[in-house]
């Protein structure tokens, strides 16, 4: 059983995960977090990459799904629609249901599906209390002193991840 804060793989993006990668894991669904993962923090819509991104990965048969604690309801949404994917907002992770809720919208099994996020204590620990492999990213932007410090603390279970030199 994995440790709820231990990442099961790290990655510097989220380009990283590609059709390939996934499909050979049997993954067809990627809860993504929202801010510092998809999107710079307020970045209001997708960027180009990131829509190839997706339409690569849904030519695979692997869906998005939008998974943000994000407590602005219409940021997600906003995001989201422009995106062109389904998604939960204000989802409380590390807590199991947003997860749980995610996985019966789109029909897609927790060994299928996989949680990205910049996050421990939010994205992995979440996944882990899920029953879903986590990857975790680097950060997108680190632009105050609270992102950094939150970040700090986090290097310890980033470096205890079993594949810190990324996806393998």
């Amino acid at each position: 059983m994995a440790v709820p804060q231990i990442p099961d793989y790290i990655a510097s993006s989220i380009y990283a995960l590609t059709p390939q990668w996934l499909t050979a894991r049997g993954k067809t669904l990627v809860l993504a977090d929202l801010d510092n993962t998809l999107a710079r923090y307020g970045e209001p819509g997708p960027s180009e990459e990131l829509k190839r991104w997706r339409d690569e990965l849904a030519a695979a048969g692997i869906q998005v799904f939008l998974l943000s604690n994000g407590r602005r309801p219409r940021r997600s949404r906003v995001f989201a629609e422009a995106f062109q994917i389904d998604y939960i907002g204000h989802a409380g992770k590390p807590r199991r249901r947003s997860f749980d809720l995610a996985m019966e919208r789109t029909g897609v099994s927790r060994e299928a599906a996989v949680m990205v996020g910049d996050q421990i204590f939010t994205d992995v620990w979440g996944a882990h209390n899920a029953g879903v492999t986590a990857v975790l990213v680097e950060p997108i932007a680190l632009d105050s002193a609270f992102r950094r410090l939150r970040y700090w603390v986090e290097t310890p279970f980033r470096r205890a991840c079993p594949h810190p030199e990324g996806l393998a």
